[in-house]
């Protein structure tokens, strides 16, 4: 009985949140935080030690930039939404030969440094080859709007100026409509978005673009 008992007790501590925090440290080397809320500081900070592509970083301030007007938009919080933002792709480098695996490393670094579950469950949730699904308004806002961020950046790039100043919507919903433009922007989740946030498409490609020009500098755009 007594055997019986201690393996009842060691399952129920594998599946506590200490014990993924115990891995994380294994494995990734961090100190365990208590959860708390993580400022943008140390977001950025985090951001840069596991990211090392300039576009990918670029990509990262984008997405930020989209989530906190989404916020603003949804009266949320814009600093928690911005984090997810920030982070969503954090992992992306270390997890380029393993798709699936995307998000989960980033979970697994974000709980051992005790990141507050609703930032990790949207950047979880935004793989959508990985097992989670986006549930929460953050979630959904994640995983169905920062395709649009990438479109926004290649209409950008054709533009004889280079320059996000000068691009309209109208020019944003003409690539849209273009398969062969930018290929790897999945149109198909962009419009998931009316059913997710019940925004149109041309609403989320006009917040999209008025967020990104408001951190051009960062974009170098």
């Amino acid at each position: 009985m007594l055997v019986h008992f201690v393996k009842a007790v060691q399952r129920m501590f594998c599946q506590t949140r200490l014990f993924k925090n115990l891995k994380s440290v294994l494995r990734y080397g961090h100190t365990i935080r208590k959860p708390s809320p993580m400022d943008r500081n140390e977001a950025w900070h985090l951001l840069n030690l596991h990211i090392k592509n300039p576009a990918n970083i670029r990509h990262a301030l984008a997405v930020e930039a989209l989530m906190r007007s989404l916020a603003e938009k949804f009266g949320a919080d814009a600093g928690q939404w911005g984090i997810a933002g920030l982070l969503h792709d954090m992992d992306w480098e270390e997890t380029t030969d393993q798709p699936e695996r995307h998000t989960e490393v980033a979970a697994e670094i974000l709980r051992a440094q005790g990141c507050d579950d609703a930032i990790i469950r949207a950047i979880r949730a935004h793989n959508y080859l990985g097992t989670a699904r986006p549930h929460e308004l953050m979630d959904k806002a994640l995983y169905s709007t920062e395709e649009m961020t990438g479109l926004v950046t290649a209409a950008v790039m054709v533009l004889p100026s280079r320059k996000i100043a000068d691009l309209s919507v109208r020019s944003i919903m003409k690539k849209f409509k273009e398969k062969s433009f930018a290929r790897g922007v999945s149109r198909a989740i962009i419009n998931e978005t009316p059913e997710m946030l019940g925004l149109s498409v041309e609403e989320l490609a006009e917040i999209t673009l008025h967020a990104m020009q408001g951190v051009h500098e960062q974009l170098g755009i």
